[in-house]
């Protein structure tokens, strides 16, 4: 099966380093200035896609591209109906380009668990963790409302697609859980293979 091509083909220390290596310099860059730089995520994805094309050709091309976007799709819901960082999309693309659907989605999950981990303890130390719960709520019914309205063609009278206000939004830099993520991703799958 295609999807298994960069699996099996690829050269896993080669991917999870550029992955790591580069989840550090984001962190880096996300601390510092609170947001990851359009040139390491576009030379990330770049260089993800062509590498994948070389190794794997057209089916690791595929490979690449479906990965691509399974690992930034939730990221880019976050962005659209959240107010979240369209960095962490993009970036998240690129590791997704690199690592190929299978350690793609192990490291999407590993980041998942690292994002809410790390977003429950910042709430916490900031003494904000019932605003957040209320936002939570806020983005997760408005985003129900825009998903039926365009899927299922819903439109009720009054229905409001109204976001939380952008000062009750916590705005965490999500870069150390995605390099905790793709680290503690990349530690599982060596165990696991080996």
């Amino acid at each position: 099966m295609w999807a298994l091509t960069l699996w099996s083909h690829g050269n896993a220390p080669l991917q999870w380093g550029v992955a790591v290596g580069s989840s550090l310099l984001a962190t880096w860059a996300d601390l510092r200035w609170r947001r990851i730089p359009n040139a390491l995520s576009g030379s990330l994805l770049i260089t993800g896609l062509f590498w994948a094309g070389w190794r794997g050709g057209w089916m690791g091309l595929a490979d690449s591209l479906a990965a691509m976007t399974i690992c930034a799709a939730p990221y880019l819901f976050l962005f659209l109906f959240a107010k979240g960082g369209a960095g962490d999309a993009k970036f998240m693309a690129g590791i997704g380009a690199w690592l190929g659907i299978i350690n793609g989605l192990a490291a999407l999950a590993c980041v998942a668990v690292f994002g809410i981990v790390l977003a429950v303890g910042y709430s916490l130390l900031r003494k904000q963790h019932w605003s957040v719960l209320v936002n939570v709520g806020e983005i997760l019914l408005a985003g129900k409302n825009r998903l039926e309205r365009v899927v299922l063609r819903r439109d009720r009278p009054g229905t409001v697609f109204s976001l939380p206000s952008p000062e009750t939004m916590q705005n965490m830099p999500y870069g150390p859980a995605i390099l905790l993520g793709v680290v503690s991703a990349a530690l599982a799958v060596h165990f696991w293979r080996g």
